[in-house]
């Protein structure tokens, strides 16, 4: 078990390290994505929706006319705060969504940003690779986490007296001592996270089942499957024929109604300004732990109800989306929501750890090219990917607003910055590579509140007068982050300077 542990943990270390960081920033995207957008103003939610409504409809209307379909998302909660308005054009080329004012429905100028969402999801979508490879590196790294995890369970012996013990300064000790820590520490939520992230690809890894069920030909049982999962609702193509849109607050008020009070999040119109308009109402999938939300169709012209799917339509499938939810945790408060974010760090410190530790051991030993490799290679492994997410922040703010294919300029910068760091590391002593990498973090984090008042009018002091809570927290969040590192920095100075 313990052999089995270790090596699950080296051959997907790296990995697991990189979907544990980005995927950790997602409980924290929606202010990520705040900050780089400085153009919003503070959030305002829940508001009535019919106002909202008919401040998206009237943009629409305006500039959308001739669109295939239009997409309002209302500012229902922290996940979904502003007013945001999207449409399928007839052209090729898709427009990017358009943030409007709550107040007056004029449009907000926001840069075109990769922003909190993109970096959150590069834990399951893996930038530069195919989908379908994605989807089948995610399972089997997701099914590696849990085997580590059940394994290192049964091999350690001392599993609850380790988590009261962290001896320091102690060498290979004490990176075991933290990566006991740790682990032990957020043991629930790392077992819960490994798990709920299988469920989440289990459709792409076991076709085999509806393969059974729904037919040989892969292709025609997924695509029946998933009609039987997710059936159409009263789907009718454009007629041709131009007609008036019914009211939509009688609409509004039917849903919520139905849906005892709960809001409506989400408003589509298919075929806006036809006969065969049809208007959708989406519920708040962020409601609870359970991530399901009513849907109800209505006949765009006329207003009469045409199809109703329920939030909870069997038990199998509210026991699917309850893992789903407790993986995005969406529904968290402020207080479920640090804890998360707690457990996901921890979930870092216990991968950077163990990859530490399984180098640091080896060390003392005669090491192979390949323990060699590992360990000139860690410090931009782990050191070097915060390093990435600084200079992606920092692109956001330094790339011309005006710049085509802006947001994916971004994530270049991203993955840029992490290769130069694996070249340097792969040119430099280790000792030096996790001092200098370290550094490179703490100025990278700690001078972003430098940079946003250089680049923007909402700087730490003004966010702070005007209470705006997101933009402050976030400022403040990096300088602590960059204090972090700092001190992590000076750590590795004192230490390799005690040991010349």
């Amino acid at each position: 078990m313990a052999g089995l542990h270790t090596w699950a943990g080296v051959l997907f270390g790296w990995l697991l390290y990189f979907m544990f960081v980005t995927g950790t920033s997602g409980y924290l995207d929606t202010e990520i994505d705040r900050w780089m957008r400085p153009e919003l103003p503070p959030a305002q939610y829940p508001l009535p929706p019919e106002p909202q409504v008919a401040h998206a409809l009237a943009y629409l209307q305006a500039h959308a006319a001739d669109a295939r379909s239009w997409s309002i998302q209302l500012p229902v909660d922290r996940n979904e705060p502003y007013l945001r308005v999207d449409w399928s054009a007839p052209s090729a080329a898709q427009p990017q969504p358009v943030w409007l004012d709550v107040q007056s429905g004029a449009p907000i100028a926001v840069r075109d940003t990769a922003g909190g969402q993109a970096l959150y999801q590069l834990h399951w979508r893996l930038h530069y690779l195919p989908p379908a490879l994605t989807e089948w590196v995610i399972a089997i790294a997701s099914m590696v986490l849990l085997l580590a995890l059940l394994t290192g369970i049964v091999a350690h012996r001392r599993f609850f007296a380790d988590f009261f013990t962290l001896r320091l300064g102690k060498g290979q000790r004490s990176w075991l001592d933290a990566h006991n820590l740790a682990s032990v520490a957020s043991l629930p939520f790392q077992l819960m996270i490994s798990y709920s992230g299988l469920v989440f690809v289990m459709f792409s890894f076991m076709p085999l089942i509806a393969s059974a069920w729904y037919g040989q030909a892969p292709g025609a049982a997924v695509r029946n499957f998933y009609g039987e999962l997710f059936p159409p609702m009263a789907a009718a193509p454009a007629s041709g024929q131009p007609a008036p849109q019914t009211t939509i607050a009688p609409l509004l008020a039917q849903a919520q109604a139905r849906w005892q009070g709960a809001p409506v999040a989400v408003l589509t119109v298919q075929n806006p300004g036809d006969a065969n308009a049809r208007i959708s109402a989406i519920g708040n999938f962020a409601g609870g732990p359970v991530r399901e939300a009513g849907i109800l169709v209505f006949d765009g012209v006329s207003g009469a109800l045409l199809a109703e799917r329920p939030a909870r339509q069997s038990s199998p499938r509210a026991a699917r989306d309850l893992w789903l939810g407790l993986h995005e945790g969406l529904f968290a408060g402020a207080v479920l929501r640090a804890l998360y974010l707690l457990s996901g760090l921890l979930g870092c410190v216990m991968i950077a750890t163990g990859m530490v530790l399984w180098s640091t051991k080896r060390s003392a030993r005669q090491p192979s090219a390949g323990h060699a490799l590992v360990s000139r290679l860690n410090p931009a492994a782990i050191l070097g990917l915060p390093v990435a997410i600084a200079a992606y922040l920092w692109a956001n703010r330094l790339l011309p607003t005006s710049m085509e294919a802006r947001a994916q300029w971004e994530l270049h910068a991203l993955f840029a910055t992490w290769l130069l760091s694996f070249v340097w590391a792969a040119c430099t002593a280790p000792t030096k590579s996790w001092r200098w990498l370290a550094w490179c973090a703490a100025l990278g984090f700690g001078l972003l509140p430098v940079l946003n008042a250089a680049t923007s009018n909402r700087h730490l002091l003004h966010s702070l007068l005007a209470g705006d809570a997101v933009m402050a927290g976030m400022d403040l969040g990096f300088v602590t982050l960059g204090l972090a590192f700092a001190a992590g920095a000076l750590a590795l100075q004192r230490r390799q300077g005690a040991s010349r």
